[in-house]
């Protein structure tokens, strides 16, 4: 779905050939109607994005008609024809991220053919409602089908899946229906950072996207002076003891500033355990992305926050003065150590046009040393704008204030990236350790890292560094060699944020293991191939 800032890399392409896929409806299966509604589930597939947990029509496939009395067989064939025939122009579109047509990504939903009259119907349903592509492919997919000969007209709806995390019921409730949580960093004050974080947030907001925005910073909230929400005041679920968040334009706010006690005067810790409590007792509901405006520095707070909420990705804000490069590096290195990818650099008060020239105040650089000394994929440059400025303290923010202004279209650019690069880390996560039965070896192939390597279950579990395995205070082994029989089988394995899996056991242990930890264990190297019995 994204992009650095110029061309978008999510055009939706067309094949050069129409691949026809195998295991469509056979005309037996069909039924004997000229109006026919197939309830297309998608197909599972472990290395896209665009997932689901049911079945595809590859595999199976459910009709919903009532058969009409007196059809020839011939009109079977030509209904399995047709719906071969919507089936194999929809495979032409191709998901630019992961190179896989739409139809195997299983976007595809309720596909209704009546043959009589020429229409035909069908839904896409969309992994996220912010998919930057998602117009593209609602054109595509309708040009595609108009152009088959019988097709008279088309009606393509577009939807997105209910936001979920990957790992939702080891969260605390609150945050259990947000699928992506992205942190706005600088480590230093002073940058821009809030600015960022609201109009990204706002940006997502505007792409179709459930979005909420937490202000981490208890000292000195930044949010209530940035949005003006009609409620400025928090309030208390008496029943469920839980938190309202306040709203502004759709987008849900939680600040300490909006507790009614303005900025706060309390040592570290006690400060942690406020940040705890507003972020995860809050009802958040469904969320497609949360973004949290983390405070300055890399102390206690930012080390709570970043163990407690599990982190999608962060976004790195500088300036291009030295000593913010020299903080920000703190920044990059915590949430590198935290397993937290971070996706983007934003470079703040680059520059300024005046007579006709382009002035670069503060100098150059800080922004692309960031990127190129640490890898971090994309640079988004922002302009010393008065306007962006006074956004800021009137309560507007200024992608809202002028969605069409060059500083709005850099957001918008900022938010296709983020929501590119958090579908690309949430499809990574979930696939990068998978038990595969065949073989009897559980596939480990960790996020940004090319190599896949096999590793015996048995070798996994006698690997358990936990207190019931090994005595905490002496090191001894508890747990013996000849406790784990060789061909136990993992029950099953769920990531855990972007550093580690949980791994369930036949015992009920649930084993956590980190990635690291994983490389380093003994590898298998002859495996045994699946016989086609297996297979």
């Amino acid at each position: 779905m994204l992009l650095h800032a110029p061309p978008s890399p999510c055009l939706s392409l067309l094949s050069t050939k129409s691949r026809p896929k195998a295991g469509l409806l056979s005309p037996e299966n069909c039924l004997l109607s000229s109006d026919i509604y197939y309830s297309i589930p998608p197909k599972r597939l472990e290395n896209s994005i665009w997932v689901s947990s049911k079945r595809s029509i590859f595999s199976s496939a459910t009709t919903k008609a009532a058969s009409v009395e007196g059809v020839a067989g011939a009109s079977a064939i030509s209904t399995g024809v047709a719906e071969s025939d919507v089936l194999k122009a929809l495979s032409q579109i191709i998901d630019p991220d992961f190179g896989t047509d739409i139809v195997s990504c299983g976007f595809v939903k309720d596909l209704h053919i009546n043959e009589s009259s020429g229409e035909v119907s069908f839904r896409l349903e969309l992994t996220t409602p912010a998919c930057p592509i998602k117009d593209m492919f609602e054109q595509k997919a309708n040009e595609v089908v108009a152009m088959l000969p019988w097709v008279k007209n088309v009606n393509v709806t577009m939807s997105a899946q209910p936001a979920r995390p990957i790992f939702s019921e080891q969260l605390p409730v609150g945050l259990q229906k947000i699928s992506s949580i992205v942190a706005v960093s600088s480590c230093k004050g002073g940058v821009g950072k809030s600015t960022v974080a609201v109009n990204l947030a706002y940006s997502l907001a505007g792409m179709g996207a459930r979005v909420g925005i937490f202000d981490a910073d208890v000292y000195g909230p930044s949010l209530p002076t940035m949005v003006s929400p009609e409620n400025r005041l928090l309030e208390m679920n008496p029943e469920k003891r839980t938190i309202i968040p306040t709203e502004y334009l759709g987008v849900k706010l939680i600040s300490f500033g909006f507790a009614g006690q303005g900025r706060a005067i309390m040592r570290g810790p006690m400060v942690s355990g406020v940040i705890n409590q507003l972020l995860t007792t809050a009802e958040w509901g469904e969320l497609d992305y949360l973004v949290v405006d983390m405070p300055p520095g890399t102390g206690d707070i930012q080390l709570t926050l970043c163990q407690v909420v599990p982190l999608t990705a962060a976004v790195i804000v500088t300036t291009p003065q030295k000593l913010a490069f020299i903080d920000v590096a703190k920044g990059v290195r915590m949430f590198s150590k935290l397993k937290v990818p971070c996706v983007a650099v934003v470079e703040n008060m680059c520059h300024f046009d005046a007579d006709g020239k382009r002035y670069y105040p503060f100098g150059r650089g800080s922004g692309s040393q960031v990127v190129e000394q640490f890898g971090i994929p994309h640079l988004f440059d922002l302009p010393i704008r008065p306007t962006l400025s006074a956004s800021g303290d009137s309560g507007m923010p200024e992608v809202v204030a002028n969605p069409q202004g060059e500083v709005a279209k850099t957001f918008q650019n900022l938010g296709i990236c983020v929501v590119q690069q958090c579908a690309k880390i949430r499809q990574q996560v979930s696939t990068a350790v998978r038990y595969d039965k065949s073989i009897n070896a559980i596939r480990v192939k960790v996020p940004d890292s090319d190599e896949e390597f096999l590793l015996h279950p048995a070798t996994v579990r006698r690997n358990d560094r936990s207190a019931q395995s090994v005595d905490e205070w002496t090191g001894e082994q508890k747990l013996q060699y000849t406790d784990v029989p060789e061909d136990i089988e993992p029950e099953d394995i769920r990531p855990m944020g972007n550093y580690a899996v949980s791994i369930t056991w036949p015992d009920g242990f649930s084993q956590i293991a980190p990635y690291d930890q994983l490389q380093m264990m003994e590898r298998l190297v002859d495996c045994p191939q699946p016989t086609p019995a297996q297979a």
